[in-house]
């Protein structure tokens, strides 16, 4: 499920797999593993994607489909 949101969000925001691999400082091969479901995304990564999207890191693996963001925290 969140192989194709991540493509959805990418395409959506009018992002290239090189523009969003160089948000997360990793090579477009490998980023594009993660959106062709070949390599698990680590939650380090996803959290900078749900940042970027404005969205949860709930909604981009596919336990909701609420796309609203989480309040942030105030730690």
């Amino acid at each position: 499920m969140y192989i194709k949101r991540l493509k959805d969000l990418r395409e959506d925001n009018d992002l290239s797999q090189k523009t969003v691999s160089e948000l997360l400082g990793i090579t477009r091969p490998q980023y594009s593993l993660y959106e062709n479901g070949k390599r698990d995304i680590p939650v380090d990564l996803l959290r900078i994607l749900a940042k970027r999207y404005n969205t949860s890191i709930d909604y981009i693996v596919g336990e909701t489909n609420v796309f609203k963001r989480y309040p942030e925290s105030k730690k």
